[in-house]
This record gives structure tokens, C-alpha cells and sequence, in this order.
């Protein structure tokens, strides 16, 4: 009190009074501003990039967009302080030969172990009327966000953040980059993919399938199940999130309590002995074209041609052709999901951002528990 009555002196003398209000204001307030920065910046991050892609459109594995998509993530990484190592590779698709690229950053850790978190920034392309906002420009905006929130943070392990290339086109980033002769596979405590992580009804963390992927054009085989890594995260989405925290998806026939197929960038790593988590936004509780798979995402009618509200499956399955499904489809661009879900968006955004950061802030912990 006494501090504050010498300041107010001082500030009316020198007719600083606005001056010393926002003083004030900024010492009283200092903690509920920083949560809100870290907050916008989740939401902010993701709408940057929305942007990009609204103007730039289609980013198909091997195209100048996908490398002009590349060249703006680096961008965004390097304003930062970061130094981008960018990992070239070439493949082959319907006979041309193509090439695409991985990017990576490293945030040091107490540890030389490192936590992968990765995200492919390729899209399926626009003969499918998808623009791609959500698979994936929600998983790499994540990766711009968690470079922001865990710069100069003391972390237990080595974070490297990487975007991979030519994801839909057969996992061929990931499956480059665990086939690199300079990649210690042991050297990776695990990794956490992150691939259309809002848009669906819930949000979940899996654990690859207890039954072993093909494990296709993988060098180094030994193929890794654990779940250590996926309850971590879940204990981390608990603690900030205790009302809604990150789900394990029920048992279905095809798939066992919280465990997933091959069709990320998880696999390739999965199949090479590395431990994985995968978090992704979808409704598994919806009978969807094949059953309870997880490829339909939403129970909005919005995403149907006729919806079955009370056994979540279409209401004319011969003739349904939506099912739900925003990935891959005309409903993943701006147009069709922020008149819909735009509050859904920003709120899974903002928590798979902040449970991301919390989990990686303390991992070694959240993976002893």
C-alpha cells in the first residue's frame, strides 16, 4: 500500500496518471493476461494459417503449393529463433517422379531423448473438394503454437516438432524420415502425432493397434504397442481439463479400447519400435459407412444426407454418401465448418495446444505415473 500511495504521488506530479493506471493494472493483472495471450495464440496460430490456405488452396504431395506451404511453416518457425533443418526426399507416383520435404525444429531438453511431435502439412487435393483446414492445417498450426509456448521452457526431454511432406500419398514423409541413415530410432522416447486434431465430436488419444500394422517399406522393424505415452497425455488433459479431458475411444470389433489403424504418420514410426500416441478429433460412437471406425467424424446433420439421431448412423444407409465424414471431403474448408462449429473449433484447439504443452513440460513425470 505504501509502495503504491509514493507512485500515485509521483505520477500525478508529472501528470502521468494514465501512465501509472496502466502500471497498476499490469502488476494487478499480470497472470490473467498471460493466460489469455497463451490462449489467443492457439486460435490465432490456427487462423493465420486458415488464411494461407483459403488463398493459396490446393497442396498435393509434390505440387509448388505443397513446397510453398513448406517455405510459410519454416517462415513462421524462424521468426520464432528457430533453426529449420529441412529433409528432402523424392518418390515416385503414377510413374513421375516427385519431390517433397520434411521440416523440423529442435526445442532442447534436460535429456538428448527425444519426443517427436509431428503433423503432416500435404492435402488430399481439391478434386475432392477438401481445402485440408482441418486434415491437417490443424495439427501444424498445433506445431506453430507449441514452438511459441515452449520456447526458452525448461523441458525433460528434447522436443523436436516436424511437418511432413506427401502424407496422403502413402505416408511417405514419415516413412522417409524412420528410414534416414542419420536418425537414431532408440534415441526416441516417443511420438506424438497430431493429424485433424479438431471438427470431430470428441477428442481422443490412441495408442497404435495391438496387432502389428503391414509395416510397409519400413528398414528397421520392431513393431511397438506400448501405451505409456497415450496415458500420459491423458493424464495431462485430465489435470487441465478434468471435465473433458481426452478420450479412449470404447472397444470396438476392429478395434480394441483406445487403440488405432495405419493411416498416419504414426505408423511408420509405430512399425520402426518407436512408442506413439495419436490424437485426433472424430466420433467413434457413430456407425458409420464401415461400421465403428472412427472415419466419421460428426453427428451434426449438417455432415449427413439423412442422420438417425437415435442410433447414430444415416437413416438411408444404401443411398448415404456423407456419412459424417468432414476429412477428405467438401466440408473440410472454412465455408463449411465456422457457421457450424466454429466455437467447437477454437475451444479442441486451444486444449490440444495447452495439454500438449503441459504434458511436454513435465513427460517424464506424466510417463511414470
Amino acid at each position: 500500500m505504501k509502495f503504491t500511495t509514493k507512485l500515485r504521488r509521483r505520477a500525478l506530479k508529472s501528470g502521468a496518471v494514465l501512465l501509472f493506471s496502466s502500471l497498476i493494472l499490469s502488476c494487478t493483472q499480470q497472470p490473467n493476461v498471460q493466460t489469455k495471450k497463451e490462449t489467443y495464440t492457439a486460435w490465432q496460430d490456427f487462423l493465420s494459417l486458415a488464411d494461407f490456405i483459403e488463398d493459396k488452396g490446393d497442396r498435393t504431395a509434390g505440387t509448388e503449393l505443397e513446397a510453398e506451404t513448406a517455405n510459410w511453416i519454416a517462415q513462421q518457425w524462424e521468426s520464432l529463433g528457430y533453426e529449420v533443418k529441412r529433409l528432402p526426399f523424392e518418390f515416385n507416383l503414377q510413374g513421375e517422379r516427385l519431390s517433397s520435404q520434411n521440416l523440423s525444429i529442435d526445442i532442447p531438453g534436460k535429456s538428448s531423448e527425444l519426443l517427436i511431435v509431428g503433423a503432416h502439412y500435404d492435402s488430399v487435393g481439391t478434386n475432392t473438394g477438401s481445402k485440408g483446414l482441418i486434415d491437417n492445417g490443424s495439427g501444424v498450426a498445433a506445431l506453430i503454437s507449441l514452438a511459441r509456448l515452449l520456447k526458452d521452457e525448461s523441458l525433460p526431454y528434447t522436443t523436436r516438432l516436424i511437418v511432413f511432406g506427401a502424407e496422403e500419398r502413402g505416408l511417405i514423409g514419415s516413412k522417409a524420415y524412420v528410414n534416414r541413415d542419420d536418425i537414431d530410432l532408440k534415441n526416441i522416447r516417443g511420438m506424438i502425432n497430431l493429424d485433424t486434431i479438431i471438427g470431430g465430436d470428441k477428442l481422443y488419444v490412441h495408442s497404435a493397434h495391438s496387432t502389428p500394422y503391414k509395416c510397409e517399406a519400413i528398414k528397421e522393424l520392431n513393431y511397438n504397442s506400448a501405451s505409456v505415452l497415450r496415458e500420459g497425455i491423458r493424464a495431462a488433459s485430465m489435470q487441465s481439463f478434468p471435465d473433458s479431458p481426452h478420450l479412449l475411444h470404447a472397444a470396438f470389433e476392429a478395434y480394441p479400447e483406445g487403440e488405432t489403424g495405419p493411416w498416419s504418420d504414426h505408423s511408420p514410426f509405430a512399425c520402426a519400435g518407436v512408442e506413439i500416441a495419436y490424437i485426433e478429433a472424430t466420433n467413434f460412437n457413430i456407425n458409420g459407412k464401415d461400421g465403428n471406425d472412427g472415419y466419421s467424424q460428426a453427428a451434426d446433420k449438417a455432415y449427413w444426407d439423412c442422420f438417425d439421431e437415435e442410433n447414430l448412423t444415416s437413416c438411408d444407409r444404401p443411398n448415404e454418401k456423407a456419412w459424417g465424414q468432414i476429412w477428405h471431403t467438401k466440408f473440410d474448408q472454412r465455408a463449411a465448418l465456422f457457421p457450424v462449429m466454429k466455437d467447437k473449433l477454437q475451444a479442441q484447439q486451444e486444449q490440444n495446444v495447452e495439454t500438449l504443452g503441459v504434458f511436454l513440460k513435465d513427460a517424464a513425470g506424466f510417463m511414470s505415473r
